[in-house]
């Protein structure tokens, strides 16, 4: 075989190996896997959009969690006081007033101390005849020892409070130690300010029967001078 004629017999050989064995083309960026095309650009954005969905979801359960909390302290703030002692220090107040109410002869009355004691204490009362006097002098006892009386009333019925009031505040303190919400503790708190204001009553009242019972013994002690100077001035006189 001639030189030409194997250079003829090479190339007849590759064209036909070309034509059997197609070129192989580049990979593309993409890959067909049992039908399905994956695309790794758009499978990391699928994944990213996947994540912030996922967390707008969590932020929306953390505010509903948020609202529901708040939704709770509000009702706690809103529940009302089980107890109330108001009742029980109205009463206490009452029975001071009624108390002070059974005063005996000259009670707390402006117009009827003006009356006793136009007739039975000023100076005018002493130019009343002997027996008058006498009678005058005996009223004037009287009244005193009622108020001393009276006064010993509404202390013993102020101290008897004292145990009431002690229980009392012992409930409302617990109360608002133990309270769950805002207006628990300002309920109680008024509850205990109305305490104090019965024991200011208490104390208002005790104050009042031992002023009176003071002052009208002063008053018949000043007058029984004076009935003591008019008696003398009769007994000169006559």
């Amino acid at each position: 075989m001639t030189r030409l004629s194997l250079r003829r017999a090479i190339l007849a050989g590759v064209l036909a190996t070309a034509t059997i064995a197609p070129i192989m083309a580049p990979v593309p960026a993409y890959a067909q896997l049992g039908g399905i095309v994956y695309d790794p650009t758009n499978y990391a954005q699928n994944v990213l959009t996947a994540a912030r969905t996922l967390e707008q979801i969590n932020n929306q359960i953390r505010q509903i969690q948020n609202q529901a909390t708040s939704l709770l302290n509000e009702a706690r703030n809103l529940a009302s006081l089980p107890q109330s002692s108001l009742a029980e220090l109205q009463g206490q107040v009452r029975q001071t007033q009624q108390l002070l109410g059974q005063a005996q002869r000259i009670a707390y009355d402006v117009g009827q101390i003006d009356q006793a004691f136009t007739s039975r204490y000023t100076a005018g009362a002493m130019s009343v005849p002997q027996r008058q006097l006498v009678a005058n002098a005996r009223e004037r006892w009287e009244t005193s020892v009622g108020a001393f009386q009276d006064a010993l009333r509404v202390q013993a019925g102020v101290v008897g409070n004292i145990d009431g009031s002690r229980a009392t505040m012992d409930r409302l303190v617990s109360a608002s130690q133990s309270s769950q919400g805002a207006l628990q503790a300002a309920q109680a708190g008024n509850q205990l300010l109305a305490l104090q204001s019965q024991q200011l009553a208490d104390i208002a009242a005790l104050l009042a029967a031992q002023g009176r019972a003071q002052s009208l013994e002063a008053a018949r002690n000043a007058a029984a001078e004076a009935e003591g100077r008019e008696r003398l001035r009769r007994f000169l006189g006559n």
